[in-house]
């Protein structure tokens, strides 16, 4: 099959173990496609893990879940030098941690330290980690995706500005619908039967890497029309520089989006077009994409938490003050 074909068929594997999710499935396959991390985020119980194992699941991959502790140290993630003897001699061996994989859930991310969430640091922007001064190169399959509960949060460290950006996209996972949850109670009860996956006579196609390399190397090759690229960079611009737009959108934001932003959404667009069977981008590839690449790249200010104003809200407003090109 070609890279269209198994990126669909890895999304309809995907859609028939999540039910009701369509959007984080959706997402998740955006941020797969455009080699960037992603950090999900919703209310217990709501299929992130799920989602991610069953991404894993269908790709010919190793994934690897790290469960975040507040005891968790920087070396359980990213491996440490261990001492062996060999022909009577001490050496020391570096022991891979489990960092070391191509799909990475950090399951509950914010529940480990500053310093244990700065060792992903290297691993998701550089694709290597340094341990004891030699480097070790990642993967060339390698997302990270990440969970936290927005609630609870006794027990958590907040993950710094620097960490937040250098996730592609920040998903938001919200309840199925009452068919959707009708299903699911269907679907775990077939899965309590001994014996079976949950879906009687469906084979399993586990997507070859390559197909997902080809898959970028044709997104790659998306036009984007200089307007487009005007049009990303002024919805960027209009995070940092609110008061150009909007007096209101002016004493929402505290600061705005960083050039990854820009990077991000340009990249994101494309991957979305590309789905959607274009082979160009449009002002429309770029509003889909513009919540999930900056509602977390915006700091709000005191006067919208205030007045109960949240990131979303925010790039609504920027959304409709920003002139779309023609």
């Amino acid at each position: 099959m070609n890279a269209k074909e198994a990126v669909s068929t890895l999304q309809t594997q995907m859609e028939a173990s999540i039910i009701g999710q369509t959007g984080l499935i959706r997402q998740m396959i955006v941020g797969l496609l455009a080699n960037g991390h992603l950090l999900l985020e919703s209310l217990p119980g709501l299929a992130k893990t799920r989602a991610v194992k069953s991404m894993a699941k269908h790709l010919d991959t190793e994934m690897r879940r790290i469960q975040f502790t507040p005891d968790l140290l920087p070396s359980d993630i990213t491996g440490t030098e261990v001492l062996h003897q060999q022909d009577g001699q001490n050496i020391f061996q570096f022991q891979p941690g489990p960092i070391f994989g191509n799909v990475i859930l950090a399951d509950e991310i914010n529940r480990a330290p500053a310093k244990v969430q700065a060792a992903l640091l290297e691993a998701m922007e550089e694709r290597q980690i340094t341990v004891a001064g030699t480097t070790h190169k990642m993967s060339d399959l390698f997302i990270v995706m990440a969970t936290q509960n927005p609630i609870e949060q006794e027990g958590t460290y907040p993950l710094p500005e620097a960490q937040l950006d250098r996730f592609l996209l920040k998903v938001l996972v919200d309840y199925p619908d009452q068919v959707s949850e009708i299903d699911v109670l269907k679907l775990v009860r077939s899965e309590e039967v001994p014996g079976s996956s949950g879906n009687a006579g469906a084979t399993i196609t586990r997507i070859d890497p390559a197909s997902i390399f080809d898959a970028r190397g044709e997104i790659h090759g998306l036009h984007v029309a200089p307007a487009i690229e005007q049009y990303i960079m002024a919805l960027v611009d209009a995070t940092r520089h609110p008061d150009q737009y909007d007096k209101a959108l002016a004493t929402w934001i505290q600061i705005g989006s960083s050039p990854r932003g820009g990077i991000a959404l340009e990249r994101t667009s494309r991957v979305h077009a590309w789905l959607e069977g274009r082979d160009h981008v449009t002002p429309d590839d770029v509003r889909a994409m513009a919540h999930p690449v900056l509602r977390h790249r915006i700091m709000l200010s005191y006067d919208a938490s205030a007045e109960g104003i949240h990131a979303d809200q925010v790039i609504d407003k920027i959304l409709e003050l920003v002139a779309v090109p023609a």
